[in-house]
Formats: structure tokens, C-alpha cells, sequence
């Protein structure tokens, strides 16, 4: 688990994959996620395998809680897209509409890059998104991460333009300071 000023990033609990899958229902929140909701089944097996996985590794795409009122935000962290960056850690977030805008997704995805380079000393992380999807593009740069390359992605049989950022430790260092 990991807190920041207003977040708790953690496991999935049970009572948390209602929201979930709503959340991944929301044909807005998947608009650059592949565009089709998903499922309950779906939403339930990615909050089983990212708890197996961050048990396993000490990453995943875990729950983000804000601590003020324990209200389930949505999720953000570490994963390894073996297809794709088999090197490197993407650092990557989705969060229910209606918490949008209100810097959530910057704060967790920060804490989660402080993982990264002061716990597990990675090299660089980067972030990968849809290219017309400027709000998530905004994150990106409010971490400090630097556009990287555009490419063409394939995700369920279906191709997508991509937009890469990354950041290095000393990148991310410099930006915080």
C-alpha cells in the first residue's frame, strides 16, 4: 500500500469491484481504453489478477481510496506490457468520471513513479495512451514525462495509434524539486 496526501493506493477489496466495473462500464471512461465496456466478469478478473500480481511483483494497476471519505476513485499503477515494452514499466491510471479534474490521477501515478525509481530503481517508466486522448497526454507532462514516440499499438486484435512518454529517475527528480 502506498498513502499520499489524499490517496490510498492499495489491493482491491471485495466491495470495490461494484464501482469497478461500473466505472468500466462507462462507455466515456473505456472512449480510449479499446472504446467497449467491460463487462462485470472482466472488471472482476483484472482487480483478481493486478492483486495476484502486485503479491507476486510489488506492481500492478491497484485501487486508488480517498482517505478523507474511503470513496473508491478508481485505479492507477506499474504494469509490464510484455507484447509491447517488455523492458519497461508503464505507469498508467483510470478513474470514474465523476473524480476527473481534480488532480487524483497526477497524485497517484506520482506516488507510483516514486516507486519506481527510489524503491526499484527502474531505468525509466513510461506511459502509454490512445493518441487523441489529450486529458491523459496532460498527466503525462504534469508528471514531468517527455513525449518518447508514436506508434502503432494492437490490442485484442484491434490497432490503435499510440502515444509513448516517459521519464528517467533524474527526470523525475528535477521535476520534483
Amino acid at each position: 500500500m502506498r498513502t499520499t496526501e489524499r490517496l490510498l493506493l492499495r489491493p482491491y477489496r471485495e466491495e470495490d469491484q461494484p464501482a469497478f466495473a461500473a466505472m468500466n462500464a462507462d462507455p466515456e471512461v473505456m472512449k480510449y481504453l479499446g472504446g467497449e465496456p467491460l463487462t462485470r466478469e472482466q472488471s472482476d478478473a483484472i482487480t483478481e489478477g493486478a492483486n495476484h500480481r502486485f503479491v507476486a511483483d510489488g506492481i500492478g494497476f491497484l485501487a486508488i481510496e480517498r482517505r478523507s471519505d474511503g470513496a473508491f476513485l478508481g485505479a492507477c499503477g506499474l504494469m509490464r506490457h510484455d507484447a509491447w515494452y517488455p523492458d519497461d514499466l508503464e505507469v498508467g491510471w483510470r478513474l470514474a468520471r465523476e473524480y476527473w479534474g481534480h488532480g487524483y490521477a497526477t497524485e497517484a501515478a506520482n506516488s507510483w513513479l516514486a516507486h519506481a525509481f527510489l524503491d526499484r530503481s527502474e531505468p525509466r517508466v513510461i506511459s502509454i495512451t490512445d493518441t487523441p486522448n489529450l486529458n491523459s497526454i496532460a498527466v503525462m507532462k504534469r508528471l514531468g514525462m517527455t513525449f518518447d514516440h508514436e506508434t502503432e499499438l494492437v490490442e485484442d486484435n484491434t490497432p490503435f495509434d499510440a502515444t509513448v512518454y516517459s521519464i528517467t529517475p533524474e527526470a523525475w527528480s528535477a521535476h520534483r524539486a
